[in-house]
């Protein structure tokens, strides 16, 4: 069972891995797009938050291009799992503090605040995610 199961990741690797980059690299152009809008979920003690934005983004889309090559996917793999944990302060800022996404609708708004909660644990998945990409022989090449 424990074989079928490796044979099912291993198929997926490559796949996800493309997932994962194209995600990294959108969410991270959209740092500079709409700064304003990431610029506001970052806590108020955390010094320029623009630049942090802006370096941030810049991180997600340099990591989430790294990871598509063979060369430097562990180090970029590792690098976003720095990322996730560096912006995680953000995100429980966010969820405390209720800070909805703009253009949420009134009737969404329920969901929205449950989704800031849930959004917390998720943010383990994404790190076993890019943990995954650490491992030597994991769509490494090794």
């Amino acid at each position: 069972m424990s074989d079928k199961i490796d044979s099912t990741f291993d198929r997926l690797m490559r796949p996800l891995l493309y997932v994962m980059s194209f995600v990294y690299v959108v969410t991270g152009v959209l740092h500079f797009v709409v700064p304003k809008v990431y610029a506001r979920i970052i806590p108020p003690q955390f010094p320029r938050p623009v630049f942090l934005v802006y370096f941030s983004g810049l991180a997600e889309v340099v990591l989430g291009i790294g990871v598509l090559f063979q060369r430097t996917r562990r180090q970029s793999a590792w690098g976003l799992i720095a990322l996730l944990v560096a912006v995680f302060p953000s995100n429980v800022y966010m969820a405390r503090n209720e800070i909805l996404p703009d253009g949420v609708p009134d009737w969404a708004n329920g969901i929205a605040r449950v989704a800031l909660w849930v959004r917390l644990p998720f943010q383990g998945v994404l790190i076993l995610w890019a943990w995954w990409y650490t491992r030597v022989g994991s769509g490494n090449g090794e």
